[in-house]
């Protein structure tokens, strides 16, 4: 049974999920007449609710993050209105409908086939992650390409901390204005799932206290989905590499996935060699 301990965070972020929904849209983008000189960027609350068929203090109260009951139909109609996509329609349903935390999420145990799959996918970097992207355990291909990354010693093992607190990040990461918001979407989607789970709280409290730029991104309220990306990073022995970035799940690791960096080119392939001790 959900407890209000749990449901009163889950309220609060479902406000601040709508709110930031509802700012991105104009009149125009979902048909309306445009409405000259508005105090606010985006659409009102009556519009949302005119547009979703629903009452506006139906509405307001969901928006307030009131204790109320929201049906699948009604949230539908709210996620049409507002344009949301897969998983911006998925965390809106954990949000209003309060889903019950997982119990013993982040401390699923790994088994011998998992890290057998980790480290025999090695000489391509691989690294054990889980949805709060906490380094779990690394092959010694990922070790060695990002030896030297820090400029200080490495104190939080968590891909998102070691790019928001490491000063040379963009240095060594050219895309880092476009990767590091979608790792900040990711996990306010994952957050979804965790709402009120102490360790959680804590450790996005400690990422707005250390990062003002996370703190930015986080307020944006945006949400993705894990997908393949292209990835490129600056070595300082090895140059430029781009890497085709995927994440392999498993059955029996919940909550877990081994982040892979096949090269995606020749000279990728060659040059990361380069990054392992010689000898």
């Amino acid at each position: 049974m959900t407890t209000d301990a749990a449901v009163r965070p889950r309220r609060v972020e479902l406000a601040g999920f709508l709110k930031a929904r509802r700012a991105r849209l104009s009149p125009e983008e979902v048909g309306l007449p445009p409405a000259p000189r508005r105090r606010t960027p985006g659409l009102r609350r009556e519009e949302v609710a005119m547009l979703a068929g629903v009452g506006v203090t139906w509405y307001t109260w969901l928006e307030q993050g009131r204790p109320i009951n929201a049906s699948g139909q009604v949230l539908d109609a709210v996620a049409r209105t507002l344009r949301l996509d897969r998983a911006e329609r998925e965390h809106l349903y954990r949000l209003a409908e309060a889903t019950p935390l997982r119990a013993g999420a982040g401390t699923t145990a790994v088994s011998d086939v998992v890290r057998d799959v980790l480290h025999g996918l090695d000489p391509i970097p691989a690294t054990l992650i889980n949805s709060r992207f906490d380094i779990v355990e690394s092959n010694a291909a990922h070790v060695a390409l990002f030896a030297h990354w820090h400029s200080l010693p490495c104190v939080h093992k968590n891909l998102l901390w070691c790019c928001v607190t490491e000063p040379r990040a963009r240095e060594w990461f050219p895309d880092y204005e476009r990767e590091v918001p979608h790792l900040v979407a990711r996990l306010r989607e994952a957050y979804g799932r965790h709402v009120g789970d102490p360790s959680w709280e804590e450790d996005l409290r400690r990422l707005h206290e250390t990062s003002p730029e996370f703190a930015e991104m986080w307020a944006r309220h945006e949400v993705a989905e894990p997908r393949d990306r292209v990835l490129r990073f600056r070595h300082p022995v090895a140059g430029d590499l781009t890497f085709n970035r995927t994440e392999l799940s498993f059955p029996s690791a919940a909550g877990l996935a081994v982040a892979v960096y096949p090269p995606r080119d020749e000279s990728t392939r060659d040059r990361l060699r380069l990054t392992r001790p010689a000898g």
